[in-house]
């Protein structure tokens, strides 16, 4: 399915390299980078961005009859590494303040990314193809009834992941107009 997790561990160097980028402004500056300075508007956008591209491409390619960009596999892996790196630089943006909607939107985005981790691991315990696609099993095997029930479970959490990852959004769009307004139209 997902390559044996190897997503998992591209996420882990790429926030570990971000770890070590933001350590390194950190000491440089001798101050937590600011939400609204260079480094920590650079690490919302970016982060943003990525989250976005969770959100949008795999959806796009999942339901596109058209187009056939890659595996379905290669873009489950795509968006379980935009859903953990994005994230975790949109929560290194908020400079350690959880106040308002920016900290509503940091809680959302946690739910969210919790939430993809129990469907990642929902979404393992389906037999698929390498191309993504759910096998049949024959009804009297010995585990139709369990697939059956994990199928079950995993239409179950899209209807709870996908709907708190639209709230993430509206509330993300909500943060970044305000922040423009206040940051910017104001002065």
């Amino acid at each position: 399915m997902s390559g044996n997790g190897k997503e998992l561990w591209w996420s882990l160097i790429a926030s570990v390299l971000i770890t070590g980028l933001y350590a390194y402004v950190l000491f440089v500056t001798q101050k937590v980078p600011a939400a609204g300075e260079l480094f920590g508007h650079t690490l919302g956008i970016l982060g943003f961005m990525m989250m976005l591209m969770t959100e949008t491409l795999y959806s796009l390619r999942k339901r596109s009859r058209i187009a056939r960009w890659g595996k379905m596999s290669e873009w489950l892996q795509f968006h379980i590494f935009t859903g953990l790196v994005g994230p975790y630089m949109v929560f290194l943006h908020t400079s350690w303040k959880f106040n308002g909607l920016a900290g509503a939107v940091t809680l959302v985005t946690a739910i969210v990314v919790i939430s993809g981790f129990i469907g990642r691991y929902i979404y393992t315990r389906i037999p698929r193809t390498s191309d993504g696609i759910e096998i049949d099993t024959p009804l009297g095997s010995a585990q139709a009834a369990a697939i059956a029930n994990t199928r079950r479970l995993m239409a179950l959490w899209h209807t709870a992941h996908i709907p708190i990852g639209m709230a993430l959004f509206t509330a993300a769009f909500v943060h970044i107009g305000g922040a423009l307004y206040y940051a910017t139209l104001l002065k």
